[in-house]
């Protein structure tokens, strides 16, 4: 069965110190269950300057979360949704939102 989430897919965080934050999924690892979302939990890494000249930095990035604290948008009504599975009369698996009943791809 596919995922619920995937890269690309509007997301809001449910949970954390990010709660309410709105992004757009840009990486999912699905082996550890967690989600990189545009502009949601920054963290600050120090970087060391790795050429002659070059100058020692603090990085600011985005860090993962866990996908259980992230719900999709749902596009029709733009609120999140949970998602269930139909398959389609090829046999493919297409999601639908269970907000509004349509299907999200």
């Amino acid at each position: 069965m596919p995922a619920k989430i995937r890269s690309g897919d509007r997301v809001v965080v449910i949970a954390g110190k990010d709660r309410g934050k709105r992004g757009i999924v840009r990486k999912v690892d699905r082996k550890h269950q967690r989600v990189i979302v545009e502009g949601v939990n920054i963290v600050k890494r120090h970087q060391r300057a790795r050429a002659v000249g070059q100058q020692s930095q603090i990085v600011e990035r985005e860090a993962p979360i866990h996908i259980s604290n992230v719900m999709l948008i749902d596009p029709k009504t733009d609120q999140p949704t949970r998602v269930t599975f139909r398959r389609r009369e090829d046999g493919s698996w297409v999601r639908v939102s269970k907000r509004s009943g349509e299907d999200i791809d």
